[in-house]
Parts: C-alpha cells; structure tokens; sequence
C-alpha cells in the first residue's frame, strides 16, 4: 500500500490518547472509526474530540469550519468489524499485556492482509505484544504522547519483525499529519522519550532526598535551564555545542553521583501508599485543591499551544 492510499484509520480506545489521535487524523481529512466497549465510552470521545477542537479554535490554530469537518470525518462502533476495512488500525486501549494480545488476534482476523498495524503503548514491549501474530511485518509501536492534538513527537517502535518498508511508509505518514517522528530502532523498555524523562525524574527525586533542594526549585532549575535548551537543541548537540571535552571532564566526576536507583524511591513510595497522587487526588508534590488542578492544565496547555505556534510558524519538519 502506497502512504497516499491510507484514507481510512481504526482506532481502539476512545478515552484522551484514541481521541486525539482521532482528531489528529480527522483534521488531516482521512476517515476515523473510534471503537470501544460501550456507547458511554464513545460518547466520552464525542466530547473529548469537540474540546480538542475547541481549544485548537481559541488558539487560532483551527476554523470553526474545520471543526465541523473533523467532526464529520469520526465515526463511532463497539464492533471491531468496523476495521475490515482499514488502512491503518491503531490501537490505544488499556495497558495491559494481555488484553493487547488479545485485540491483535482477533483483529488481524478481521482486518485486510495489507492493512498497517500499531499499537500506541507507552512503554510494553513491541515484540511481545505481537508474538502472536502472523503479519508482524506491517506491526509497529506507534507512541503519541499526551496531549496527542497538541504535543508533535511520535516515536515508531519497531519489533524484530516489522519491515522496513512499514517503517519508511509511516515515517512518512506522520510528517503528513505535521507530527515529528522518531524511529527506535529496536524494541526496548521506555523507548527514546521515558528513558530520558525517567532518567530526569530520578536524579530530580534523588536531589531532593539528598536535601540539596525542594521541589519547586528542582522544577524551576529545570525549566529555566536544561529545558530551556532542549526545545531548541537536544541533549546530545548540547553538549556539541558546550564542547564534548567539556563534557567528558564533567561526566568523569559528576556521573559517581547520579543516581542508580533500580526502585521506585521512598519519596514516591510514600506518595503512592497515602494516595497523593497528583491533579487526580488533589495533591502531590504540590497542591491541586480549589481548582488549582484546573488552573495548572490551562497554563501547561497555554504555554504548550504557543510553542505549537512557533513550530508551525517554522513551516518544516527537522
């Protein structure tokens, strides 16, 4: 299948990750069908879809006339059979080896021979997944992250199977959806993205049990410093630019300090065991009552639309 036939997308899962791929692909003019288990679940997506167009509308990135067309462009089933024939079936449903399993040997059964297949796991493994498919070639780890209308990065996974050519074609399909794919190469835990943001989150963790600093300063250190930077440059051509001597010299006495923590830290434990959860309980590492969870969605998603614009407004992929 040539990338330019793929007009029709499948998309299992209609909760925030299946919706806005639903959008994504909706506003690019292809034909969606969002599956779910139950007419509440899609009726969920319904809204979901109108509030991604909505924002997209006051940022000035769509038309209310776009809107009714992406609207138009989604339809709705709780029948897999709805992806018989499909172009590409992505699916974003709960995360749970099992269950992925599952859904994949029985909808290879339904969909066409040459139909592309992805799964949009955040971090299970690809090879796992489809051990027990026949069509691994077109099988693919395809990881939006969330917010999918507004954040660009897609990373392409691929399991030993997948085909070169299903790697180039759906490459190329994101650029064509304005996203910014990256290809991981082989199958590993985290893939490119949580490996660093993880690897970020437990040296900031491990800082503040050390008592070198609290939370808001770890947080402002990072946005103010290397997150300054890495919109514009990532970590590796920074340390081009620093000078990788500069950097080696560094690395010799600073990396003995890093941590290695191979568990969860103590600080999260803790966390995790009073049910202090973040924005879904109202506090965490800070506070999310009267209506600051609401306020800090709106400021985090403000400042991620304005660095939309500035993309956009570049007018190329890199």
């Amino acid at each position: 299948m040539k990338i330019q036939d793929v007009k029709k997308i499948g998309i299992a899962g209609a909760g925030t990750m299946g919706s806005g791929i639903a959008q994504v692909f909706a506003a690019k003019g292809c034909k969606v069908v969002v599956t779910d288990l139950g007419e509440s679940d899609l009726e969920k997506s319904r809204r979901l879809v109108k509030l991604f167009n909505a924002n997209l509308v006051e940022e000035g990135l769509l038309t209310e006339d776009a809107t009714k067309n992406i609207v138009d462009n989604i339809s709705y089933s709780t029948d897999k059979k709805v992806f018989s024939d499909a172009d590409l079936i992505i699916e974003a449903i709960i995360e749970k080896m099992e269950v992925k399993q599952a859904f994949w040997a029985e909808v290879e059964l339904i969909a066409r021979n040459d139909a592309f297949f992805a799964t949009n796991t955040s971090g299970l493994s690809i090879n796992e997944m489809c051990s027990k498919m026949q069509n691994k070639k077109r099988f693919i780890g395809m990881h939006f992250w969330n917010p999918p209308h507004i954040i660009p990065l897609v990373e392409l996974i691929r399991a030993d199977g997948t085909a070169d050519e299903t790697v180039d074609d759906l490459k190329e399909l994101m650029y064509a959806i304005n996203k910014e794919p990256v290809v991981v190469r082989k199958d590993a835990p985290g893939f490119i993205g949580n490996r660093l943001q993880f690897a970020v989150f437990r040296e900031a963790l491990h800082i503040m049990e050390e008592g070198i600093a609290g939370v808001d300063d770890v947080d402002r250190a990072m946005r103010y410093g290397p997150g300054f930077r890495y919109p514009v440059i990532g970590p590796l051509q920074t340390a081009d630019l620093g000078g990788l001597d500069t950097f080696y010299y560094i690395s010799s006495y600073l990396f003995a300090s890093l941590s290695d923590m191979k568990e969860p830290s103590v600080t999260l434990k803790n966390l995790m065991e009073t049910q202090q959860l973040g924005v879904k309980t109202k506090s965490g590492f800070y506070d999310y009552s009267n209506g600051k969870d609401e306020e800090t969605i709106r400021r985090r998603d403000k400042m991620f639309f304005k660095m939309l614009k500035h993309i956009h407004s570049n007018g190329k992929n890199s």
